[in-house]
């Protein structure tokens, strides 16, 4: 006898469901590599030690961080890419990783058609600090300060393209500022010379930066998350206190090549969400400046696309380059 077509359709959809039910129970078989585009040492390499190890105490598996460092993290992501989608190779990219698609127009990889987003690990705010000498006390003071003084107030860019630097370009759009981009070649050169006077304006890492507040190197006038952090409950959020719908946020997440199976990233999704909310990981975090993250797969498709468009639109209309 033959079946109707409607019944063959659910026997099959029954079948894959129960089969992809299967596939998440048995995953992981293996060991499990996280590619981190950095060198060892930094916050995103510290965070995906941290998920290392939580998946690997959870699913008995070893997890190995393979640091491949190179190319604004390109290289690295490219591995992944290309990789096989069954889980097993997984990506923690750099902090420019959603501004990347606008600054290297010919990338090998396509970012959202090539690798997904599984989990959002964590995040950290900047914190926008000044050098004491300068007589603003407040994010409102800053920019009327700025706004007397056009073209004469400088910020630190610690490497076009990053953060700091994007972050220093959206200020200026949102607040109607013009202060001028000062390049270093990285964060620590950049802190010194804003301490020094050297430079007038700084967002900073808060790990980076929060000891010279508290110590009364560094002037902080507020966060660039919408909300004041733990760490400096004093602060207000720039959003808060002059710049209405500011934020500037680095990420830490965990992508995979497209491809993988939907029960796969599910099981990884809701033990790295589940993790991150432990006391022991907040307090982990907190020592990179970072919030524990979260989102399902398919709030996480649309962060992406929209973190890379908001990129996009301040690269565009700054003018930035790729060194």
């Amino acid at each position: 006898m033959i079946l109707p077509i409607k019944p063959v359709a659910a026997l099959m959809l029954a079948y894959w469901a129960a089969f992809g039910v299967a596939e998440a129970q048995q995953y992981p078989t293996k060991g499990i590599r996280i590619v981190v585009p950095t060198v060892p040492g930094g916050a995103g390499d510290y965070t995906a030690r941290l998920v290392a190890r939580w998946m690997s105490d959870a699913w008995g598996q070893p997890v190995i961080v393979d640091n491949r460092p190179g190319a604004a993290g390109n290289i690295g992501a490219d591995i992944v890419a290309k990789s096989v989608p069954d889980g097993y190779t997984l990506l923690m990219p750099i902090t420019s990783f959603p501004i990347n698609p606008s600054l290297y127009p010919k990338l090998p990889f396509d970012t959202l058609k090539d690798l997904e987003m599984i989990a959002k690990v964590a995040l950290g705010p900047l914190i926008l600090v000044i050098t004491p000498s300068l007589p603003a006390t407040s994010v409102q003071a800053l920019i009327e300060l700025a706004k007397s003084r056009p073209a004469r107030l400088n910020y630190a860019n610690s490497g076009n393209g990053t953060s700091a630097h994007l972050a220093g370009e959206l200020f200026k759009k949102m607040a109607g500022v013009d202060i001028v981009s000062i390049y270093y070649k990285g964060g620590g050169p950049a802190i010194v010379d804003v301490i020094t006077g050297q430079v007038q304006i700084y967002f900073s890492t808060i790990p980076a930066a929060i000891e010279h507040v508290k110590s009364g190197r560094l002037r902080a006038l507020g966060v660039t998350s919408l909300t004041p952090v733990p760490e400096l409950p004093n602060v207000p959020a720039v959003a808060e206190a002059g710049v209405p719908g500011f934020e500037v946020s680095v990420w830490f997440g965990i992508l995979g090549p497209t491809g993988i199976a939907l029960s796969v990233k599910r099981k990884i999704n809701q033990h790295i969400v589940k993790s991150v909310q432990t006391a022991e990981a907040r307090e982990r975090l907190a020592v990179q400046g970072l919030v524990p993250g979260s989102g399902g797969l398919d709030e996480l498709r649309e962060f992406l696309r929209s973190d890379i468009a908001k990129w996009s639109k301040v690269v565009r209309e700054s003018g930035i380059k790729a060194e």
